[in-house]
């Protein structure tokens, strides 16, 4: 990722929980589809790692979840992650915190599963496929990869009609045209594929089971089973 996608989502972080359900009018499907995908028993101690973790958004519905889970996140902002910090500041040793840039570095240590919500599509294409094989290693076997993450539509005029759907849809559920300016000024930095491409990359790593458990105007829930 760079420095200005950094400042971006740090300009942002206090602000960026606040106008979620409105600038993801499927909030809650959204999130439920990735939680669902987990193929665990709720009782059971299991090692997630949660990838442009931000605030901690998805790591909360998991940790809620799988009350035993022991959960890491990683983000490329200290700003967000200090939102996070404080979201789990109860949770003790079961959360910790990483400020990387997991595009650019290696996922090290072994995990059931690898998360992600809204962060992959700020890679380009390479970087992407680069983090999807990572993930395949750092899987323990039975383990799963979900993404849940904005995509691009079948050609550019789809996208383009998906694109100003979600927008129209984010100002009749009430989005403020603040928050809506920031998440604009945040796509600038939006390196979106599509869904086939993305499953034919995890493929093609050697995922099984891959397929897409929800999709909606550009979000969509994808994952893989090592």
């Amino acid at each position: 990722m760079s420095d200005s996608i950094r400042y971006a989502f740090d300009r942002t972080a206090e602000t960026y929980d606040r106008a979620r359900r409105k600038l993801i009018p499927c909030f809650d499907e959204f999130y439920r589809a990735a939680v669902d995908l987990l193929p665990f028993a709720r009782e059971r101690e299991i090692s997630v790692l949660d990838l442009g973790a931000g605030t901690g958004l998805m790591s909360a519905f998991v940790a809620y979840a799988y009350p035993r889970a022991r959960i890491v996140m990683v983000d490329i902002s200290n700003e967000m992650l200090e939102q996070a910090r404080a979201r789990f500041a109860a949770g003790g040793e079961r959360f910790s915190f990483e400020v990387a840039d997991y595009g650019e570095g290696r996922i090290t240590g072994r995990y059931d599963a690898i998360i992600s919500a809204l962060s992959v599509h700020h890679l380009m294409n390479e970087k992407k496929q680069m983090v999807y094989a990572q993930a395949y290693e750092a899987l323990n076997s039975d383990g799963i990869f979900i993404n849940a993450d904005q995509v691009s539509a079948e050609s550019a005029e789809l996208s383009r009609l998906s694109h100003e759907r979600w927008l129209a849809r984010t100002r009749e559920i009430g989005a403020s045209e603040p928050d809506v300016r920031a998440a604009l000024d945040r796509m600038k930095f939006d390196r979106t594929a599509t869904v086939a491409e993305q499953l034919e990359w995890l493929r093609e790593i050697g995922f099984r089971d891959v397929g897409v458990a929800y999709r909606n105007l550009i979000f969509a829930v994808y994952s893989g089973i090592k």
